[in-house]
């Protein structure tokens, strides 16, 4: 288990499932459909930004489960999404979406 105490990865983890608002199999499905626009495409297993296949190893993972670096990337998504949040999701240009949705959160989705 990872070096944080109880209540920090609790309220971590809740904000990370709160930011990352799309699901394994939807983040998995953009990842592949995203790199398919690029020149080399590759293997499936391999299609998308390194950030994106480690959210991706997270959300598939059990708390009990998260190491060190994982937690490192959960604050990174969670600081990120945070700093790229519009009031209206809409206002956001394309790329940010498309950057966005490679770490999970699609802004246009609307909260659970």
């Amino acid at each position: 288990m990872a070096d944080i105490d109880t209540l920090e990865l609790d309220a971590l983890w809740a904000e990370f499932h709160r930011v990352v608002n799309m699901t394994s199999q939807e983040l998995s499905a953009w990842l592949t459909a995203y790199d398919a626009d690029k020149s080399a495409e590759p293997p499936p297993e391999h299609a998308g930004s390194p950030i994106g296949l480690l959210v991706l190893g997270i959300l598939q993972k059990r708390r009990a489960d998260l190491t060190n670096d994982d937690i490192s990337v959960m604050y990174d998504v969670v600081d990120t999404v945070g700093a790229q949040q519009h009031d209206d999701p809409r206002d956001s240009d394309p790329a940010l979406r498309n950057r966005l949705m490679s770490i999970g959160h699609d802004p246009l989705k609307p909260p659970a």
